[in-house]
């Protein structure tokens, strides 16, 4: 094998969790931490003025606490997420959280100071050739100061989060790890299933029959646990609707866009184009389920392989889906390429299919050394070599970025995706057009539109849930049978009632809902895959876009999401337009699907 499965995690920091250089490293922020607070006491924007080095200092030293802050957060998730069963990662990101929350009552100690300055003096300030690569991200900071309360009582709930919101996420990873499914294997012998392994197969296995009987047994597993599950949601929710009530709101989407530098206009036109726009995805799900044997797709159909005869899919090597991603990542752009090679070779991966590692995958940027961390697990399907793409993509989005000041780098997750989609779309469309057959084109096709499906249909489902479940909550604590109800109701308006089945304790088994540090963690994934879409096909009609890409994903933290798109694309993301022309691109995948399965149906 030329590539490695596993990571390395040693030039981040060496020894594993208790290493000695972590140790030193959280030693050394906290006495940065408590530094910068006392440079931030004795700061006096009057007297540091004209050239404002004193600010500058104070500048300099927060993006280093941030930055090293990102840097042993990576190296934690990173152990914890390839050895779930590891006792010794706990306390330590414990001890991270705190000097996080630490750093946070700093920040927001120089939010509301920034507040303090002057108009004209503040316009001197960010007039300054070292700060003006910062200004955008300097006004977001006073801004976001003049809704912030005393720093006493901002630090009681920075500090009250760690057992409020954080400790309420926690809690919930703490629950999924005692979920198991009682169920048979493909021979019928019984065996227990963690709800990693359920989710997987639910999703994933190519028997329908197999998927049809699991259904039942995975939702009965989060019935058993559901009152659990809900006052963990509850409880979450309750704390940051107090949170925005404090600081003057009870708009539950005004933080969530203001994350994402996102306008409500944009949101709604989004939305809508995909309102407008899904009948065409049912008449696919419909057609799936006709080649499944069925009238209607059910739930466990919807991201179902095909195993059609004749497909015989091509089982990638770790090697061979190394060598496919940098041949036509290649393709589009040279620099992309030569990132993912760098990735494989200096072991950025954990990609090992073993025991004991998390479910899911990541990339996380190391902002101290200008690296990155990818993980997943590589069984060598198709969709694997997508999802390694997909991170990939993420990867190079931060190494374009790597020379910027830190804060110039804090793009929000719907930029996020963008990136790491626009990989993926390059090599699944190289997938499609590798087929060797009629039935194995069909069946990467299929695979192609889980994407669409999962924007338009599911997450359109999770967005109906939420926001009708927070306008509940405001009111009242939302019992099982409600957000059973809740969420029930959202699948068959969003799939159009057009399921056989449906799921409705998603709400209980889907992680985004628990995220401690960003709700509605659904609308930002739809904004990033249909923004790659019209990136994608503005590329395809222009040819060489390489530069002019990098040149976008660099401004990713410098602007609002609007100023972004208008001024690298020319366009404006409140009209329907611009999404319009990624839409063409699944339209224009569904037609192909449909043509080659006429026959096979009919």
């Amino acid at each position: 094998m030329k590539y490695s499965l596993n990571w390395d995690l040693d030039s981040l920091f060496s020894g594993g969790i208790n290493s000695a250089q972590l140790k030193a490293k959280l030693a050394q922020l906290k006495t940065a931490i408590a530094a910068l607070g006392d440079l931030l006491d004795r700061w006096d924007a009057a007297s540091d003025a004209p050239h404002y080095q004193q600010f500058n200092k104070i500048i300099t030293q927060l993006q280093a606490i941030e930055s090293g802050i990102g840097q042993a957060g990576l190296f934690i998730s990173a152990v914890g997420s390839a050895d779930i069963n590891n006792p010794d990662v706990a306390p330590v990101n414990a001890r991270l959280n705190d000097l996080e929350n630490q750093a946070d009552n700093v920040s927001g100690k120089l939010k509301k100071v920034l507040v303090q300055v002057p108009d004209a003096n503040f316009a001197a300030m960010l007039a300054q050739p070292d700060l003006q690569p910062l200004a955008f991200n300097l006004k977001e900071m006073r801004n976001d100061g003049k809704e912030l309360l005393d720093d006493k009582t901002e630090a009681l709930i920075n500090r009250l989060d760690l057992d409020g919101k954080a400790a309420w996420s926690a809690h919930y990873d703490s629950l999924v790890a005692t979920v198991t499914v009682p169920f048979h294997d493909a021979n019928g012998q019984p065996l227990t299933l963690s709800a990693g392994q359920a989710d997987n197969n639910l999703l994933g296995n190519a028997d329908p029959q197999y998927r049809a009987e699991l259904l039942p047994a995975w939702e009965q597993a989060w019935t058993d646990k559901e009152q659990l599950f809900a006052d963990t949601l509850n409880h979450l929710a309750g704390f940051r609707l107090t949170e925005y009530a404090a600081h003057g709101t009870t708009d539950f989407l005004r933080q969530p866009l203001k994350d994402n530098r996102l306008s409500a206009a944009t949101l709604n036109t989004i939305w809508q184009v995909v309102d407008d726009n899904k009948q065409f995805l049912l008449d696919y799900l419909d057609r799936k389920a006709a080649l499944l044997g069925k009238k209607h797709a059910g739930w466990q159909d919807v991201e179902a392989p095909l195993n059609l005869p004749g497909s015989h899919l091509h089982h990638f090597t770790y090697d061979e889906a190394a060598a496919f991603i940098i041949k036509y990542y290649g393709e589009f752009s040279p620099k992309m390429a030569a990132l993912a090679q760098h990735a494989f070779e200096h072991h950025w991966i954990e990609a090992e299919d073993r025991a004991g590692k998390a479910p899911g995958g990541w990339m996380e940027s190391a902002p101290e050394t200008h690296e990155s961390r990818i993980f997943m697990t590589f069984t060598g399907s198709p969709n694997d070599v997508s999802t390694l793409a997909h991170e990939l993509g993420h990867a190079f989005h931060s190494s374009v970025m790597e020379d910027l000041p830190y804060l110039r780098q804090d793009y929000a997750m719907n930029v996020a995706e963008t990136a790491s989609t626009f990989g993926e779309l390059i090599v699944a469309d190289a997938n499609v057009k590798a087929a060797q057959t009629p039935a194995e084109k069909i069946t990467l096709l299929n695979a192609k539109m889980d994407n669409p499906v999962a924007m338009f249909l599911n997450i359109r489902a999770r967005y109906l849930f939420e926001t009708r479940f927070y306008q509940l909550r405001q009111q009242k604590l939302v019992t099982p049978a409600e957000l059973n109800e809740l969420m029930l109701n959202a699948q068959k308006e969003a799939f159009g009632h057009d399921l056989s089945t449906y799921s409705p304790h998603l709400w209980a088994s889907k992680l985004h809902f628990y995220i401690d540090d960003l709700s509605f963690y659904n609308f930002p994934y739809v904004f990033g895959y249909l923004f790659s879409l019209g990136i994608y096909a503005k590329a395809q009609q222009e040819g060489n876009f390489e530069d002019a890409y990098i040149a976008l994903l660099r401004d990713t933290a410098n602007m609002s999401t609007e100023d972004l798109a208008r001024k690298h694309l020319g366009v404006d993301l409140t009209k329907p337009d611009f999404w319009l022309a990624g839409v063409k691109l699944i339209k224009r995948d569904v037609a192909e699907f449909m043509r080659l399965t006429d026959s096979l149906v009919n």
